[in-house]
């Protein structure tokens, strides 16, 4: 079962590393119980299911997964997801709700797996970081005003939209129940102060145990208090869920955003760690432990399960090392669902909404989006534009507006090359670009062109226009210089419309002459005779070898750099 990095049995598992896996294990399962319970009710779901989440997935990721220390099982994000693809199909909670949700698992474990299977880890890249955190951020933002119902002890309906939220929030406040609102708040600020004066305390769970007792003493469900009530005993059946083609057709987008969300953040904190315990992670083979551990789990009642960030960061510390931790887990939480579970009875909604609340506001980070405008604005917006998307339009739809304004944005960019001027910077005996350096000494003869990127089909037509524009403000050029140095590929249009423009401007009366050019440039050039239609271009030479070759001056005012000063 226990594998070292290379992917072979654990040679030296002995009593000591046990004992820290058994502290460890312990440790995660005092967090699970309050925080699966919780995410079970984000997501929709009986609470019991964030029970059931947590133990057939963990053991199937313990046996097939290269993290030691990922923690996986409900978390906020996935569930808050779910809810928001399952809860247009079916009333939640409601038995159809349920079946769909397992089906959804399903799908997001067959996703992964596909994507490990075809060693397609690295999609995940293509997802942008500006996109990732600004969708995180507002999700936390919908988590956190999604969970007002319970902790107001009022009927806000299932909108995932802010505005939606607080506008019913604002016609139900004469329905708030005190009693619940009390018990939400002392909640959140006994989590909060038992996190900063005894962080190694259980303080979700002591505060479920509390709460428990609070209500039971008082019979303040009598007063309105919503309680979870009556939780299924026992290990959780083994279901198969029924499904129509057009379900899953309805869930498909769904499941490719949880599995490659999920991946994704199982991936961040299991590298982080990994990297801190100088191992490597196998991110294909992560995506085939997270696909099998979705897929089994969904048939023993388990909603789509990922790593946690939270409960990995505290498995570390807490000493665990090797996924016998998950499996030790796995077992407890098995226990209390076979003995313990009418324990459970009294607690209060309020108290799991405040867990929810107290896990996801440090999700929230504005200083990222600040950074990223002090340092891209081009990503600045790119968060904005997420984060307002995730809040106002859907939290579904965040990641792929968001995804969709960065390709939109790229692409614009992309057809807009950067090609600069250049001039002679006579103290540093090179070439510079002309608007960085004022002192540069530019021809009255020659315009020096450097473009710096990949010429295609989309961006040959910008360059043309880039060449006319700067040649109507300089008479009497006789020389047209591209330095190619930035370029490493060039498509068959951009090749023809470089043939046109040397033509053209050879009527004219201005040569085009081509510097640094990659020798990959050379071979497709060559291929439609450029070696025999344009043998002056010396296209192989750089830039001052090339001015030197053809005698070419820098002149300005009282001073003359010529060909001799190049220092090759």
């Amino acid at each position: 079962m226990f594998k070292d990095k290379l992917g072979n049995m654990y040679p030296h598992y002995n009593q000591k590393l046990f004992m820290r896996d058994l502290l460890a294990g312990i440790t995660l399962f005092v967090m699970l119980i309050p925080q699966g319970m919780a995410y079970a009710m984000l997501a929709g779901l009986p609470p019991v299911m964030g029970l059931y989440a947590a133990t057939v997935p963990l053991f199937i990721y313990a046996l097939f997964a290269s993290s030691k220390h990922l923690s996986i099982g409900p978390v906020a994000i996935t569930s808050l997801l779910v809810f928001s693809g399952v809860s247009i199909l079916a009333e939640p909670g409601s038995q159809e709700y349920i079946s769909l949700v397992l089906l959804l698992a399903i799908m997001v474990g067959a996703i992964q797996l596909l994507l490990g299977i075809s060693k397609l880890g690295f999609i995940v890249k293509f997802i942008p970081h500006s996109v990732m955190n600004g969708y995180t951020s507002a999700a936390a933002i919908v988590i956190g005003l999604s969970q007002f119902k319970h902790v107001l002890g009022i009927d806000l309906g299932n909108h995932l939209q802010v505005h939606y939220i607080l506008i019913g929030a604002l016609e139900k406040i004469m329905d708030i129940n005190l009693i619940t609102v009390l018990i939400g708040i002392t909640s959140i600020i006994l989590l909060i102060m038992l996190k900063k004066i005894a962080p190694r305390l259980p303080g979700a769970l002591l505060v479920v145990v509390l709460s428990i007792l609070f209500v039971f003493l008082f019979n303040l469900e009598k007063s309105g208090v919503q309680i979870v009530g009556n939780v299924p005993q026992g290990f959780p059946q083994f279901v198969i869920p029924s499904f129509t083609l057009e379900t899953v057709q309805l869930l498909i987008p769904m499941a490719l955003t949880i599995a490659l969300l999920g991946f994704m953040e199982s991936l961040a904190i299991g590298k982080a760690i990994a990297k801190k315990e100088k191992y490597k992670l196998n991110p294909n083979k992560e995506l085939k432990a997270l696909g099998l551990s979705n897929m089994m789990g969904a048939f023993f009642q388990s909603f789509p399960v990922n790593g946690s960030f939270s409960r990995t960061a505290v498995n570390h510390q807490s000493g665990g090392a090797t996924q016998m931790t998950s499996v030790i887990t796995g077992v407890f939480i098995i226990i209390t669902l076979l003995f313990f579970t009418s324990f459970f009875y009294y607690l209060p909604n309020a108290v799991l909404a405040s867990i929810i609340l107290v896990a996801v506001y440090k999700l929230i980070d504005i200083k990222e989006m600040k950074h990223l405008f002090e340092v891209k604005p081009f990503e600045g917006w790119v968060w904005v534009i997420t984060f307002i998307v995730t809040l106002f339009v859907g939290i579904q739809w965040g990641i792929i507006i968001g995804a969709i304004f960065t390709l939109v944005l790229l692409l614009n960019r992309s057809s807009k090359p950067s090609i600069v001027e250049m001039g002679y910077v006579k103290r540093e005996k090179t070439f510079r670009n002309v608007k960085r350096y004022t002192e540069a000494v530019t021809s009255d003869e020659a315009v020096i062109l450097r473009i710096d990127s990949n010429l295609h089909f989309a961006n040959i037509s910008y360059v043309e226009e880039k060449v006319k524009e700067v040649l109507k403000t300089r008479e009497g050029t006789k020389w047209l210089i591209f330095d190619m140095s930035g370029v490493n590929d060039v498509d068959t249009i951009s090749v023809d419309t470089l043939e046109e423009m040397i033509d053209f401007y050879h009527d004219r009366g201005i040569i085009t002459l081509f510097a640094s050019m990659k020798g990959s440039i050379r071979d497709t050039v060559n291929k439609v005779n450029w070696d025999q239609k344009y043998k002056e271009q010396q296209n192989h030479l750089p830039l001052e070898q090339l001015l030197k070759a053809k005698g070419i001056s820098m002149e300005k005012e009282e001073y003359v750099i010529s060909a001799l000063d190049y220092q090759i």
